[in-house]
């Protein structure tokens, strides 16, 4: 199975409360961060919702 490599670009301050706990769920903290996660439908939502504040990459 594919993973996501989200890493954070933008800070979440000033934004939104929904998009900052999405943030925090998916475990970026600060610009700069970076996770790994399994590429599942939960996980692409999230992804998508703060589109404007990561980058994503597909790895193997």
């Amino acid at each position: 199975m594919s993973r996501l490599k989200v890493t954070q670009t933008k800070s979440g301050i000033g934004g939104k409360q929904n998009h900052r706990e999405t943030l925090r769920t998916l475990g970026l903290k600060r610009i700069g961060d970076v996770v790994v996660k399994e590429d599942r439908p939960e996980i692409r939502g999230m992804v998508r919702a703060v589109a404007h504040l990561v980058a994503v990459e597909e790895v193997e």
